[in-house]
């Protein structure tokens, strides 16, 4: 079954709260926060670092949705 989610940023309870209250009655819309923190590959400097080869997310722009509008919407299949 197909699923529609809300992530929305920490710093948006007003949003969290709206958009959690319109879609209470849908059976396949889920809101969430957006649990990740900072990045935690670090070098010894305390710059950021990253030993993937690849980038595992599968929407680049997730991270420029949330800063620029509150929230990122995804369909998980």
């Amino acid at each position: 079954m197909r699923r529609e989610v809300f992530v929305v940023a920490r710093d948006r309870p007003d949003l969290y709260r709206y958009l959690s209250q319109t879609f209470a009655d849908a059976k396949n819309v889920e809101v969430i926060w957006d649990r990740r923190a900072e990045e935690r590959r670090r070098a010894e400097d305390g710059t950021p670092r990253d030993r993937r080869q690849r980038d595992r997310r599968t929407r680049r722009t997730a991270d420029d949705e949330i800063r620029r509008a509150g929230y990122v919407f995804l369909t998980v299949e």
